[in-house]
């Protein structure tokens, strides 16, 4: 790494330090604000005055609960578009990644909105249902719900969702898809199709990642990720992004090693027992009144305000310990993928990889080891480059 990109990495890596704390910062307001004036109790009440408007039926928990919601998801959204704002025009802009129009911005955070409404009111009225009629089991049957949900947002997401934020295309014939095509076949990997993103519309950073169920797996290259693909910036005509072919296939060489050692699947199960346990914490928390007085409920206890109450307050300090576990184990399965690749034979390549991604996404090499065992869950390249010399 040259000095000239050194200083662009520490520069880029500070300030977005700086931002994640004044992003804490303004979180932290943000909800102390709603637990001082009882906000959840407020729109709980304007839900129920807007149902009476117009007339439906506002006794109607499940109802009431769908427009409390979208209230809430509304004033979320409001609020934390200054934070969006900055991280995409001044931060990422500062540093030569944004690569978004202000009319392009609109548009994502409408169609963002928009989606997430469609997906979360009909679940969560799903969710107070069971909790209505499951018994005193119903921690089961709404664990069993979120599964099938997960899944079947699993196979939504990349056919449906994601189309709809950015393009996907074919790659197109030629000696990166013929050598991505052998590598598959050589892993027996069910390779259906292969796709490029254009993510260059939206940012300069670059990645790659596999989706996709039993012989229906898809692998998808952000065209930033590809040499010579992408039409350059005319503000940066002299910066050369993106990796050679065999670089672009070291970086899925170790995309195919989380695969081969099933860790998507092992993480989903893993969050899953993690969501099964806020289930259980809520269970036992539902119809506790001091709960719901705290937060101005004296005469109701909604049930979609007491998961809310429990799983975004209560449960903090549990789910704190949980996503450490998550990070420790990701990075071990990022030292696992790193290992296969290698022993695939494309260390060197990999190595390469690293760095030149490094180097375009502006990373900062130098971390202490107790802070980045906490808050990455990937390894710094450096680790990661010493174990695949080790491996070799």
């Amino acid at each position: 790494m040259s000095k000239d990109i050194y200083d662009k990495a520490r520069a880029y890596a500070l300030h977005r330090n700086t931002f994640g704390t004044v992003q804490d910062v303004y979180s932290k307001i943000y909800n102390t604000l709603i637990l001082i004036f009882y906000a959840y109790y407020y729109f709980w009440q304007w839900s129920i005055k807007i149902a009476k408007y117009y007339d439906f039926d506002h006794k109607n928990e499940i109802l009431i609960s769908a427009i409390c919601m979208f209230i809430i998801g509304v004033f979320s959204h409001i609020s934390n578009l200054p934070i969006e704002i900055y991280d995409t025009f001044v931060l990422e802009q500062k540093h030569g990644f944004n690569k978004q129009t202000a009319m392009f911005f609109i548009k994502d955070e409408i169609k963002r909105f928009l989606v997430t409404q469609i997906i979360t009111l009909p679940l969560l009225c799903g969710v107070i249902w069971v909790v209505q009629n499951g018994g005193d089991y119903f921690f089961w049957y709404l664990w069993l719900l979120t599964v099938v949900v997960s899944l079947f947002m699993i196979i939504l997401y990349p056919e449906i969702i994601a189309p709809l934020f950015d393009k996907y295309t074919p790659l197109p014939e030629g000696e990166l898809k013929q050598k991505i095509e052998e590598l598959a076949a050589s892993l027996k990997f069910p390779l259906y199709k292969l796709f490029v993103v254009e993510g260059s519309k939206r940012s300069s950073h670059s990645n790659a990642y596999l989706y996709g169920f039993y012989k229906y797996k898809r692998i998808v290259l952000f065209d930033t990720l590809i040499k010579d693909y992408c039409k350059k910036d005319s503000n940066n005509d002299d910066k050369e992004i993106g990796c050679e072919t065999n670089e672009i296939l070291a970086v899925l060489a170790h995309e195919l090693g989380h695969w081969k050692h099933n860790h998507a699947l092992l993480g989903f199960l893993l969050s899953q027992i993690i969501l099964l346990a806020n289930f259980i914490m809520f269970a036992k928390l539902l119809r506790y009144t001091p709960m719901y007085s705290a937060f101005g409920f004296v005469d109701s206890q909604p049930i979609i305000i007491g998961l809310f109450i429990v799983t975004m307050y209560i449960l903090i300090p549990l789910n704190t310990i949980f996503n450490f576990i998550i990070v420790v184990i990701s990075r071990r399965y990022e030292f696992q993928a790193d290992h296969f690749a290698t022993k695939l034979g494309h260390g060197e390549a990999l190595k390469a990889a690293l760095l030149k991604l490094q180097k375009d996404n502006l990373g900062y090499p130098l971390y202490d080891k107790l802070y980045s065992s906490w808050n990455h869950s990937h390894p710094p390249t450096i680790e990661r480059l010493e174990a695949i010399d080790k491996t070799k």
